[in-house]
């Protein structure tokens, strides 16, 4: 009993959807072979999600995160606007060239390390990070983990999907900076004028922090120069740095590190999406996405994108989506992935990198305000997913 009062909310969440999901098999609501099909598709997705927050926690505790957020914040010479746009260079490159789960896990602690730092308010920068997370996240095949679940239907090379998609990526990144700006970073929000750049931190053990940090470096090689999965990648650098934890601070590993609550919480909101599609879902999509493939058709996509992201998850979203969207409909998919991928910045779970960052923002302490997080998550999607759409028809 003690332990069920301990459970948060989104544990009983996540714990119902996989309860929910395997009555759905159970009952033949969800044939197996669907089902089967499912769970294969997100298997490595689940290995990467337990990895990469196994590495994060590990790495935060080693103090390279403290590294990284002063060099970051002496790069700024105590100039705000300069600051600024330090922080969205580093998002946006972060998300382009990895992925936004890896920034949300990664990068989250950076800049809430940042703050502490420099003695600023740590929303503006949690916020710049969580939002370009998603909002950058369109150029390349790594960017997002849509982006993989396309890359059969999509068929374009990497070099090819950002010759595609630059303009409305560049559109995405400019409608959140301005965002950004105006409801977090400027002065009137933000309330300093000047910070006072930090000295340089003394990580507790060396051994740790070179281990950790040289296990983060081979990870993103790996990720950029070699064609290795992501799962793979991440598990080969949390296990170097789990083994290197067990020799200098074995009392560090816990269980706890493990993100329990995601590894419930993915394969049920899969199965119950997937059980709900073949119920008559995929037709209720496809007249709302339509049949043309022209401006109209292509806003329709993602604007069916970015809302259904924001009632369940963009990874569900775009699966369904991609099935109501006609084969030779190039640039209406293209605007899809644009809706999944810009979109989801409403609501807590649109995206898993948010339900990432939450995790992150909880176990630093940072309180989020929902009530201003979902309005201005509001004005940010319908804007930034109307310009992406808009750049790439003029693109195209």
């Amino acid at each position: 009993m003690s332990l069920l009062r301990r459970l948060h909310p989104l544990d009983w969440l996540a714990g119902g959807l996989l309860a929910l999901g395997a009555l759905c098999v159970a009952t033949g609501l969800l044939p197996t072979g669907p089902a089967s099909d499912v769970l294969e598709r997100i298997g490595p997705l689940v290995v990467f999600l337990a990895s990469v927050i196994v590495l994060a926690e590990l790495t935060g505790k080693a103090e390279v995160f403290d590294v990284v957020a002063t060099w970051v914040a002496r790069a700024g010479r105590g100039r705000y606007p300069l600051l600024f746009c330090l922080c969205v260079l580093f998002a946006s490159v972060t998300t382009i060239t990895l992925n936004l789960d890896t920034t949300a896990v990664l990068l989250t602690p950076v800049m809430l390390a940042l703050a502490t730092r420099v003695g600023i308010a740590p929303l503006p920068l949690a916020m710049t990070t969580v939002w370009l997370a998603n909002t950058a996240s369109l150029l390349l095949p790594v960017s997002n983990l849509t982006n993989l679940l396309a890359a059969d239907r999509i068929a374009l090379t990497p070099s090819e999907m950002a010759a595609a998609l630059w303009a409305p990526q560049l559109a995405a990144i400019a409608v959140t900076m301005a965002c950004l700006w105006g409801f977090y970073w400027r002065p009137g929000r933000r309330g300093e004028t000047r910070y006072t750049p930090p000295p340089l931190p003394r990580p507790a053990d060396r051994v740790l922090f070179r281990v950790s940090a040289v296990a983060c470096a081979g990870f993103l090689l790996a990720i950029l120069l070699a064609d290795v999965p992501l799962w793979s990648a991440s598990t080969a650098a949390a296990l170097v740095v789990v083994v290197a934890f067990l020799v200098r601070s074995r009392e560090t590993l816990r269980l706890s590190l493990i993100p329990w609550r995601l590894l419930v919480l993915v394969p049920g909101m899969f199965l119950v999406v997937e059980t709900v599609n073949a119920h008559g879902l995929h037709d209720v999509l496809a007249t709302a996405v339509g049949s043309d493939n022209g401006v109209v058709g292509m806003l329709r996509s993602a604007a069916v994108g970015a809302g259904f992201s924001n009632v369940l998850n963009n990874l569900p979203a775009y699966l369904a989506g991609e099935a109501a969207v006609p084969v030779a409909h190039h640039e209406q998919l293209l605007a899809l992935l644009i809706g999944v991928n810009v979109g989801p910045v409403i609501t807590p779970w649109a995206s898993l990198a948010t339900l990432l960052w939450f995790e992150r923002c909880r176990w630093h302490g940072t309180r989020i305000g929902l009530g201003r997080f979902l309005g201005t998550g509001f004005v940010l999607a319908v804007a930034g997913t109307l310009a992406a759409t808009l750049a790439l028809a003029a693109t195209t």
